[in-house]
C-alpha cells in the first residue's frame, strides 16, 4: 500500500517517523511533500528510500492513502486545487479536528477518514482518534486500524466528542508537561534540591506511574488512596491541591472549546461558501 503525506510539520513528521520505525510501513512505500521542500528533504536524509515529491499532485498520483497534515484553513484551498485528481480508489486522511469527515466527503470524490494523532505515538504508545467517513470501505478501515495499532491504541470516536477527546489525547501531553515543569520549579524554589535532580526524579516517577496504570492494578482513585495515608504528608499536599486546583481544568476545556468553535466557524465558511 503506497502512502502519501502532504505536509511534514510536527505531526506529519511524527507520523512518518513512527510508522517507519515501528516497521508499520517501509519508507520506500511513502511519498512526502512540504511547502518548504527542505523540511521534506531532511526526513529523506534519515530515511533515504523515502520519496520526496515536488507537490501535492505528485503525492496523490503515487499514493493510495493520502495523509493531509496541513493547517485547518489550508485544507479547503488545497483540496479545491487537487480534487480532480482524487478518485474513488483513493483514501484521504485528515489529521485536523475542526474539519469533519462529512465536510470532506461533500468536497471530494474519494474515500475519507480523520485520524487525530498524539505526540505519544512517537513512543508507539497513547491513543489515535479515528473517525471513518461513510465512503471509507472496509479494506481501508482494516488497513488503517492495523497501521495505527503499530504506534498507538486506535479509538473510534463520534464527531460530537472530537474536541474534548483531542484535548485529552493530543493536547494532554503539553498540558501535563507544563504542570510537571511547574512541579519541578516549585521543588527547586522551596528546597535545596537541584533542577537536574528534581527533573530526573519526576521523569522516573511519571514513567513508573504510567506503567502502574498499565497493569490495571489500580484505578486513579484507588491509587490515590493507597498513597494517601490517613494523617500523613500526602494528605496535606492533597488538601492544597483541592483548595487551589478548583475549576482550573473546567476552564481549560472551556477555553479550548471556545477556540475550536472559532475554528469551526472559519472552516465552515470555507466549505459552505
Amino acid at each position: 500500500m503506497n502512502i502519501g503525506f502532504i505536509g511534514t510539520g510536527n505531526m506529519g513528521s511524527i507520523l512518518i517517523e513512527s510508522f517507519i520505525e515501528s516497521n508499520a510501513v517501509n519508507p520506500s512505500d511513502i511519498t512526502i511533500t512540504n511547502r518548504t521542500r527542505a523540511k521534506a528533504e531532511s526526513l529523506q536524509k534519515s530515511y533515504p528510500s523515502l520519496h520526496v515529491a515536488s507537490d501535492a499532485s505528485e503525492v496523490i498520483h503515487k499514493s493510495n492513502i493520502i495523509f493531509l497534515c496541513v493547517k485547518p484553513l489550508d485544507i479547503h484551498p488545497l483540496l479545491e486545487k487537487v480534487r480532480p485528481l482524487l478518485k474513488p480508489h483513493h483514501c484521504l486522511v485528515s489529521i485536523t479536528s475542526p474539519i469533519s469527515v462529512k465536510q470532506l466527503e461533500e468536497l471530494v470524490d474519494c474515500q475519507v477518514a480523520r485520524i487525530i494523532p498524539s505526540i505519544t505515538n512517537r513512543a508507539f504508545s497513547g491513543v489515535s482518534l479515528v473517525t471513518y467517513g461513510e465512503s471509507c470501505k472496509q479494506h481501508y478501515r482494516l488497513f488503517l486500524d492495523h497501521l495505527l495499532s503499530k504506534i498507538s491504541t486506535p479509538l473510534s470516536i463520534e464527531n460530537n466528542i472530537t474536541r474534548v477527546s483531542s484535548d485529552i489525547v493530543s493536547c494532554g501531553p503539553a498540558f501535563f508537561s507544563y504542570l510537571l515543569q511547574r512541579f519541578i520549579d516549585s521543588a527547586v524554589e522551596e528546597t535545596e534540591i537541584t533542577k537536574d535532580q528534581a527533573t530526573k526524579m519526576i521523569s522516573e516517577m511519571v514513567v513508573g506511574f504510567g506503567k502502574l496504570l498499565e497493569t490495571n492494578l489500580y484505578t486513579l482513585p484507588t491509587l490515590q488512596e493507597k498513597v494517601c495515608v490517613k494523617g500523613g504528608v500526602t494528605g496535606e499536599g492533597i488538601k492544597v491541591l483541592e483548595e487551589h486546583v478548583g475549576e482550573m481544568f473546567n476552564k481549560v476545556f472551556q477555553q479550548t472549546h471556545a477556540k475550536y468553535d472559532e475554528d469551526l466557524e472559519k472552516v465552515g465558511y470555507q466549505f459552505n461558501k
